[in-house]
């Protein structure tokens, strides 16, 4: 891994990691393409969020499905996947494929043609209805890699959602705070890709156990950029 000391180093549109026997390329977006695999990674889509609280009185611009199907559109675009696998949480709450309007079931309908796709069950989405597509896993194993929802305690090298990363940083004299990837050497969580979804400051307690080497946040935006530990700063 990159950037483990106290270094911003500006990594380019996208960073390419290894995390067991896996090369993987991490996407400004969001998300990670695993080359030898033809496989897209995304994680913790939340679909129809807005509607979900709609429901119970609070009311949130309505397209986030809309808008965060369009950015995975834009990432099939680029790289061509011969298979999508999403990370959990993909719908925000059990009724959330039914409440999907047209255009977007026909959106996602047309993300699926020709490719595989996995949907791998989350704590928000634990059972995917068929008539979401694709097939249904808790977990999926890569050589040595294991992709699942939440991090595991079993010592293997994973990839996960669930946590929602996100890095604050004081650069040029301000402070920032985006969405980032959380890379150590035998776990990689990934950023929640919802336009409605939150993050979770990477100095939460709730990290400190899963990096005991040490974690990089890549940070997104208009291009990556790889942050040591050091220059991270809690909200």
């Amino acid at each position: 891994m990159n950037a483990m000391g106290g270094e911003a180093i500006p990594a380019g549109e996208a960073q390419v990691l290894r995390l067991g026997r896996l090369d993987l390329v991490a996407d400004p977006a969001g998300a990670l393409f695993i080359p030898d695999e033809g496989m897209l990674v995304v994680a913790d889509l939340h679909l129809e969020k807005a509607s979900s609280f709609a429901g119970r009185g609070v009311f949130l611009p309505p397209y986030d499905t809309r808008a965060t199907l369009a950015v995975v559109a834009r990432l099939v675009a680029r790289y061509a996947p011969r298979a999508v696998v999403a990370l959990g949480d993909s719908f925000h709450d059990a009724g959330a494929h039914a409440r999907l309007e047209v255009r977007d079931r026909e959106a996602l309908a047309a993300l699926q043609s020709g490719r595989d796709w996995l949907w791998v069950t989350g704590n928000h989405d634990p059972e995917v209805p068929r008539a979401a597509g694709g097939e249904r896993a808790a977990e999926l194993r890569l050589a040595d890699v294991v992709l699942r929802h939440a991090p595991g305690d079993n010592g293997t090298a994973e990839i996960v959602g669930h946590l929602h990363p996100a890095a604050r940083v004081r650069l040029t004299g301000r402070s920032v705070r985006r969405r980032c990837f959380a890379a150590g050497a035998r776990r990689i969580v990934m950023p929640a890709l919802g336009a409605l979804t939150g993050g979770l400051n990477l100095r939460d307690v709730a990290f400190r156990p899963l990096f005991p080497d040490g974690v990089t946040a890549l940070v997104l935006g208009q291009r990556l950029y790889a942050i040591g530990w050091p220059l991270l700063l809690p909200d």
